[in-house]
């Protein structure tokens, strides 16, 4: 049986406080009582940001002055299939409020998971807390100089980090790790371990990467007790085994060709377009990109971009 497929452009909006606004759907709506992020049906003929912009004035009295892309998440309910093209909205006009008579709440970003979603909004709650430039640690063997790395990177705007040292010991890796978890304390900068789950549980570490072959290798998303698991991918099949076993989101590469890996084909954004398009979670564009590619990046459906290179630089052993 065919499902009907419904269009929906919804929201993150954030206020100058860092805030998000969510809002709780009545008991009588699909999913009703749980908590969304405002957004409504694309009517036909309208864009997703024209359908997001009437919608979230009509719903709550606001108008929306700056927007951006953020994540589409395709999304199959046995009934139904929905299609959410969800925008950040970081600036607008109006105090929002629930026109309709629902609950509205500005809610702290650090608060958003102690509220419960509707399964399809959890790729775009994902998507709100995740970082937009991640930083991966390059193969040193000098526990010093990892740390400059990460020093490094966050002056120069790394926003996570991502520790990746296969060369390294396991003792050694946890003593960078414990370093540079240290850095980050009081800082609401993510600190994900590239690992086995052996050893991202030996640390208690709240968020893991696993490599293709790891992923293929795991059975099931509670392996992991932390908050965050992901993932890198080369292909579609691999996107695919990584939304089916419930990852959080996954690092697609490469995109452009790259000094470290010269063999490997690049996908090329047209590609890495396409790839993202049919992922139901936030994807991360890597190989070849930094910074400076952020926002090509965004506008070809990526969460950000990750890479060691960008920000390796004048390092010694």
């Amino acid at each position: 049986m065919k499902r009907k497929l419904i269009h929906v452009a919804a929201a993150v909006i954030k206020n100058s406080a860092g805030e998000v606004l969510i809002a709780r759907r009545s008991e009588d709506q699909h999913q009703g009582g749980l908590w969304e992020f405002p957004g409504g049906k694309v009517e036909q003929g309208e864009s997703a940001l024209t359908a997001l912009s009437r919608e979230l004035n009509e719903e709550i009295g606001i108008e929306v002055k700056e927007a951006r892309p953020l994540i589409k998440v395709p999304y199959h309910y046995s009934d139904k299939s929905v299609l959410l093209d969800v925008f950040e909205v970081s600036a607008f006009d109006g105090e929002a409020w629930g026109k309709e008579g629902q609950p509205i709440r500005w809610v702290a970003k650090g608060e958003l998971d102690s509220f419960a979603f509707p399964a399809a909004n959890k790729p775009i709650l994902n998507a709100c807390l995740l970082p937009k430039l991640i930083a991966i640690t390059p193969n040193l063997s000098n526990v010093d100089t990892v740390v400059h790395f990460v020093e490094q990177a966050l002056s120069n705007g790394a926003e996570g980090i991502m520790l990746r040292n296969h060369d390294l010991a396991v003792d050694t890796f946890d003593i960078v790790y414990k370093r540079i978890k240290k850095l980050l304390a009081g800082r609401s900068i993510p600190l994900i371990v590239n690992s086995s789950i052996e050893v991202a549980e030996a640390l208690n570490a709240d968020a893991l990467h696993l490599s293709s072959l790891r992923l293929t290798e795991l059975k099931q998303r509670n392996q992991f007790s932390g908050r965050w698991l992901s993932a890198s991918c080369h292909n579609p099949e691999q996107m695919a085994m990584a939304v089916d076993k419930g990852l959080d989101f996954v690092t697609l590469s490469p995109v452009l060709k790259t000094q470290s890996h010269p063999q490997a084909v690049p996908l090329g954004w047209e590609l890495f377009q396409q790839m993202v398009s049919d992922c139901s979670i936030p994807v991360y564009a890597l190989g070849g990109v930094d910074s400076r590619l952020l926002d090509k990046a965004v506008s070809n459906g990526a969460q950000g971009v990750a890479g060691i290179s960008a920000w390796y630089q004048d390092l010694e052993e």
